[in-house]
C-alpha cells in the first residue's frame, strides 16, 4: 500500500467528506422544515450552508481547498450569509494556503476557534478487525451491546444526544434534536445499550471512501463504561465493510476527545482555524 501523507490531497478528501456530510444535513432539514430556510450552494468549490442563524452548520466548508476564491467569489459567499441575517463563518484547513489566510485577514475576519482533523487508515485499524458485524457487537463489558439504529428510533436517538450534550455544549442544544433526526435519515447511526438501556450513540457518514465519525454522545450516568469505545469499533467495522479506506474525526485542539482518538490510532492531519466576519 502506498504511504499516506498529510498533504493537500488528503485534505481534499477529508474536507470534502465533512462538507458533503453537512450538506446532507441541510438537505434533510430543508425537506423536514421548509419554513427554516435551510439551503446550500457551492461557489468556487466552497460549500456554503445555511441551517438557521446560530446553527453550527451555518458556515462554509472546503474554502480554498479545491479552488482559490477571488474577491468576487468572497463577495458572493458573504452575501449568501448576510442576506439571511447570519454572520459569516469559514472553517479553513492550513492546506488551503497562507495566501487565503491573508485574504481573510484583509477582509476583516478574525480567528475564533481551532480544531484538529485526525485520520487513520482503516486497514489494520483495531476496531475494523474481528469477525463480529456492527449489527449486534458486544463491548468489553458483556452487558454492553451496540446496534444500528432504525429510522423509527429517531426520537429516542435524539433524546440520548440532548442528554449527552446538555452539560458540555448547552449552546447547541436547540439544534441537537434536529441534528439527531437528520443523522438517522442521512447517516449510519449506532446506539450502545447497557443492560438493555440506551446510554450512548454515535454516527457514521461515508463519502468517497472516507468514514466521518461524528455525533458521539453519552448520557452522564453511562460514562466510563466503555460505550464510546464499543461505538468506535462498530463504526470502523461498518466503514471497512463498505469499502472505506480512511476514517476521520474532528476534535477541539488538545481536548480529551483528541487524546482518546490518538489512543485509538488516529493521527493529526492538520489544525484547522475557524474565521468570523
Amino acid at each position: 500500500m502506498a504511504r499516506l501523507f498529510a498533504d493537500a490531497a488528503l485534505a481534499k478528501r477529508l474536507e470534502s467528506t465533512e462538507g458533503y456530510g453537512n450538506a446532507a444535513f441541510v438537505d434533510d432539514q430543508a425537506r423536514r422544515e421548509p419554513y427554516s430556510g435551510a439551503i446550500r450552494t457551492t461557489i468556487a468549490g466552497t460549500m456554503a450552508m445555511f441551517a438557521g442563524v446560530g446553527s453550527p452548520i451555518t458556515q462554509t466548508f472546503c474554502l480554498g481547498i479545491h479552488q482559490r476564491p477571488t474577491d468576487r467569489d468572497m463577495d458572493a459567499i458573504e452575501r449568501f450569509f448576510t442576506t439571511r441575517g447570519s454572520p459569516v463563518f469559514h472553517e479553513v484547513s492550513p492546506l488551503a494556503g497562507v495566501d487565503l489566510f491573508a485574504m481573510l485577514a484583509g477582509r476583516g475576519y478574525k480567528r475564533i476557534e481551532v480544531s484538529n482533523v485526525l485520520y487513520q487508515e482503516i486497514q489494520g485499524a483495531r476496531g475494523a478487525q474481528g469477525a463480529k458485524g456492527a449489527q449486534g457487537a458486544e463491548g468489553a463489558n458483556g452487558a454492553l451491546r451496540v446496534r444500528r439504529v432504525v429510522r423509527s428510533e429517531a426520537e429516542r436517538y435524539g433524546e440520548i444526544s440532548v442528554r449527552g450534550w446538555s452539560s458540555e455544549l448547552p449552546e447547541v442544544i436547540p439544534f441537537i434534536q434536529g441534528f439527531a433526526r437528520s443523522s438517522v435519515e442521512v447517516a449510519t447511526c449506532f446506539m450502545a445499550e447497557l443492560d438493555g438501556e440506551p446510554i450512548a450513540n454515535a454516527a457514521l457518514f461515508m463519502h468517497g471512501g472516507v468514514a466521518l465519525l461524528a455525533g458521539a454522545s453519552t448520557v452522564p450516568e453511562g460514562r466510563r463504561k466503555g460505550a464510546q469505545q464499543a461505538l468506535l469499533d462498530a463504526r470502523l467495522r461498518a466503514a471497512a465493510a463498505q469499502g472505506c479506506d480512511l476514517a476521520m474525526v474532528v476534535t477541539a485542539a488538545g481536548s480529551p476527545s483528541q487524546r482518546n482518538s490518538e489512543r485509538n490510532g488516529f493521527k493529526v492531519a492538520y489544525t484547522r482555524t475557524k474565521w468570523q466576519l
